[in-house]
C-alpha cells in the first residue's frame, strides 16, 4: 500500500475504543486477524465515561469470566486499582463478587499501552461515518477524513455516540460524552439495512474538589488487602490502596432538588428516552421513593495523583446551580466546589433481537454489535460483549466456525441470551438473580468453566495455561484429601464446641465437616496438624485460592449437583434446533402471541424459543409434537 492511499485492508475493524471495543479489537488481534481499532480520541482510549470503578455485584463475576477467557480489563483493573473490595461476603458464594476503584488516568494508558503492544493491532484515530456493504455482507467501513478500510468483519462498540445529546437542564449540547462530540451519520448508515434503532438515557454525577470537602464529618470506607483479585493471572495489586466517604442527603437536600423539577430533562417533556432503572438519577430517587428522606451517596477518588472525587448516588442532570445549591445542603459539602455538573445524555443503541448469539447481525454478515449500542449500560457489560464479538469477528474470517456461551456456563452467556432472545425496553444490567445457574456461576471458578475455551481459541498464556492447570490440580488434590482423611471425636470436639457447632459422636470424613457452614479449612487446619500440614505442602503462589474454591466446591456439592442436573436437562432443549423449520405464521395451534413472537425473534433452538416473553410452555408442547418428539 502506498503511503498516499487511502484505502487500508483489514480482517476485522472495530470502530470505538471504549470497554467493548479494546476487549474485541484485542482478542482478534491475539487470534492472529490483522486488526484495526478506529477511535475518535486516542488519549480517551477505555475511558471510565462514569464511575471510576470496576466491578460490583454480578458484574464482578463477569469481568473474572473476562479474564478466565483470556481478556484484559482484569488485568488491566488490578495494575489500577487504588480500592479492592469483596462485596456480598455476608452471603453464599454464588453471591460474592469484586469491585475496585481505578486510578481512571491510568486505567486510560495501561489499557492504551496494553493494545499498542499487541501483534496485528494498529490504532487510527478518526470517526466512522459509513458502514460498506454489498449484496448484504460487510465490506468495510469510511470515515469522516476520506479514509476507506476494507474488512472481512466489523464490529461497532460507539458506546453513547450516535447522535448523543447532552442535557443540563433545559440546555442541550451535541456530544457523546462531555467535552467530546457525537457521531452523526453511522447510525442512519446502519438502519437503512432495516436495523431497527432507538434511543436511550443514561446520566453521570457531579465531580467535587475534594480540597472543599469536610472528609472528618463523613463515614470513611476503607478497601480490604487480601489475596482476591480480579485476573487469574495478575500479581499483587501495585498501588497504595485509598478509602472512599459515605454520606446521606436530607431533606433539605431534596427541597432544593424539587425545586428545579420543573426544569428537569426528565421531567418536563425534553428527554423522551428510557432511563436506566437500576441505576436512578437522584431526581428520579425523589420521585419514585416520595416518602424516603434520605439517600446514601458514596465519594470516591478518581486517582493517586488528583484531587477530583466522583459522588457516587448523586447522578443528575438538574440544572448546575440546583445541583451546587442541593449539595451545600449537606454539612460535610457547605463549602463545596465542583469541577462539573452532573448531566444526562440520549444516544441511539439498536434492537438487540436482530443478533445472533454470537452478536453478528441477522441482516448483515459480518457486522457485529457489542456494548452500549445493543441496550445495555456498564462497562463490565460491555466487555464481555466486546469479547464474544471480537472472538467471532475474527473466526469469521477464517470459516464458519463461532464461539457462544451458554446461560450455565457464564453470566456471559445470560447476558447475551436475554439480549438476543428478550430485547431491551431500559438499559440493561447484570443481576445475579438473572442467571438461573448461579451456583454454577460463581466468581472463584470463572477459570475452571472459561479458560479451556480460552486455551482452544489461542488467548490464553502460557503462563496462564500453567497458573490454571496448577490451580485445578490443587483444587482436585483439596477434595480428594478431604474425602480421605478421617477425623476422631477427640481430636476436633473442642474446636467444634468453640465454633457452636455439635460435636463428633464418632469419627468423620473431613469433607462431612467441612460443609457445616460454622467451619472452613483454615480454621480446622489450625487445629489438624495433618490437615495444616498438606494445604502448608501446596507448591503455588496463591493456594488461597486453591483453597477457596475446594471449600465452596465441598460446601455447596448437593447445590451444585442438583443445578448441573438441571442445567442438562434445559440443555436438551438447547440441542434441538429449530430455525427455518416453521412458517410460524401459519400455526394457528399455538398462541397469537407466541406466533408474532417467534416470527419476530426466529429462535435458533427450542431453547431460545422457551426464553422469549409471550412464548408459552404449551407453545412449546406444540412445537415439540410438531417435531415428532
Amino acid at each position: 500500500m502506498s503511503a498516499h492511499s487511502k484505502t487500508f485492508n483489514y480482517d476485522v475493524i472495530v470502530v470505538g475504543a471504549g470497554h467493548a471495543g479494546c476487549e474485541a479489537a484485542s482478542a482478534a488481534a491475539r487470534m492472529g486477524a490483522k486488526t484495526c481499532l478506529i477511535t475518535m480520541d486516542m488519549n480517551k482510549i477505555a475511558q471510565m465515561s462514569c464511575n471510576p470503578a470496576v466491578g460490583g455485584i454480578a458484574k464482578g463475576q463477569i469481568v473474572r469470566e473476562i479474564d478466565a477467557l483470556g481478556g484484559q480489563m482484569g488485568l488491566v483493573t488490578d495494575a489500577t486499582a487504588i480500592q479492592f473490595r469483596m462485596l456480598n461476603r455476608s452471603k453464599g458464594p454464588a453471591m460474592w463478587s469484586p469491585r475496585a476503584q481505578c486510578d481512571r488516568m491510568r486505567f486510560i494508558q495501561e489499557w492504551r499501552h496494553t493494545l499498542e503492544n499487541t501483534d496485528n493491532l494498529h490504532i487510527w484515530q478518526d470517526e466512522v461515518c459509513e458502514i460498506i456493504t454489498k449484496q448484504s455482507e460487510v465490506q468495510g467501513v469510511k470515515t469522516i477524513w476520506g479514509a476507506e478500510f476494507r474488512a472481512r468483519s466489523v464490529v461497532i462498540t460507539a458506546g453513547t455516540f450516535l447522535n448523543g445529546l447532552m442535557h443540563i437542564g433545559r440546555r442541550q449540547v451535541p456530544g457523546g460524552r462531555c467535552a467530546e462530540p457525537a457521531s452523526v451519520g453511522l447510525t442512519e448508515s446502519i438502519t437503512q439495512h432495516g436495523i431497527r434503532s432507538m434511543r436511550m438515557k443514561t446520566g453521570t454525577p457531579v465531580r467535587i474538589d475534594k480540597r472543599s470537602v469536610h472528609l472528618d464529618e463523613m463515614d470513611v470506607q476503607p478497601g480490604e488487602n487480601d489475596y482476591h483479585r480480579f485476573s487469574y493471572i495478575s500479581p499483587s495489586r501495585p498501588l497504595p490502596q485509598l478509602p472512599c466517604w459515605t454520606v446521606n442527603t436530607n431533606p433539605e437536600v431534596h427541597e432544593v432538588l424539587r425545586s428545579g423539577l420543573e426544569d428537569s430533562p426528565l421531567y418536563n417533556g425534553q428527554i423522551k428516552s428510557i432511563g436506566p432503572r437500576y441505576c436512578p438519577s437522584i431526581e428520579t430517587k425523589l420521585v419514585t421513593f416520595a416518602q424516603r428522606d434520605s439517600h446514601p451517596l458514596f465519594l470516591e477518588p478518581e486517582g493517586l495523583e488528583t484531587n477530583e472525587l466522583y459522588l457516587n448516588g448523586f447522578s443528575s442532570s438538574l440544572p448546575m446551580h440546583v445541583q451546587i445549591e442541593a449539595l451545600k445542603k449537606i454539612p460535610c459539602f457547605r463549602d463545596v466546589i465542583v469541577f462539573r455538573p452532573g448531566y444526562a445524555i440520549e444516544y441511539d443503541f439498536f434492537d438487540p433481537t436482530q443478533l445472533l448469539h454470537t452478536l453478528e447481525s441477522k441482516l448483515v454478515s459480518g457486522l457485529y454489535l457489542a456494548g452500549q449500542v445493543n441496550g445495555t449500560t456498564g462497562y463490565e457489560e460491555a466487555a464481555g460483549q466486546g469479547l464474544i464479538a471480537g472472538i467471532n469477528a475474527a473466526l469469521k474470517c477464517t470459516g464458519n466456525d463461532t464461539f457462544t456461551l451458554q446461560r450455565d456456563e457464564a453470566y456471559i452467556g445470560v447476558l447475551i441470551d436475554d439480549l438476543v432472545t428478550k430485547g431491551v425496553d431500559e438499559p440493561y444490567r447484570m443481576f445475579t438473580s438473572r442467571a438461573e445457574f448461579r451456583i454454577l456461576l460463581r466468581q472463584d471458578n470463572a477459570d475452571f468453566r472459561l479458560t479451556p475455551y480460552a486455551q482452544k481459541l489461542g488467548l490464553s498464556s502460557t503462563e496462564r495455561d500453567a497458573r490454571f492447570s496448577e490451580k485445578k490440580a490443587n483444587t482436585d488434590a483439596i477434595i480428594e484429601f478431604s474425602k480421605n482423611f478421617r477425623i476422631k471425636p477427640q481430636e476436633i470436639n473442642s474446636t467444634l464446641k468453640m465454633a457452636g457447632t455439635a460435636p463428633l459422636q464418632g469419627s468423620c470424613k473431613l469433607f462431612d465437616l467441612v460443609a457445616r457452614p460454622q467451619l472452613s479449612l483454615s480454621l480446622l487446619a489450625d487445629h489438624l496438624p495433618a490437615l495444616h500440614d498438606f494445604i502448608d505442602s501446596i507448591d503455588m503462589s496463591e493456594k488461597e485460592e486453591a483453597v477457596e474454591s475446594a471449600e465452596v466446591e465441598i460446601k455447596y456439592s448437593g447445590y451444585i449437583s442438583r443445578e448441573r442436573e438441571l442445567a442438562e436437562k434445559m440443555k436438551r432443549l438447547e440441542n434441538i434446533s429449530i430455525k427455518g423449520r416453521f412458517k410460524y405464521d401459519e400455526l394457528k395451534e399455538i398462541s397469537t402471541e407466541g406466533r408474532q413472537k417467534l416470527a419476530a425473534i426466529n429462535p435458533e433452538t427450542l431453547g431460545q424459543a422457551s426464553r422469549i416473553p409471550g412464548v408459552s410452555p404449551s407453545d412449546i408442547s406444540v412445537l415439540l409434537i410438531l417435531l415428532g418428539r
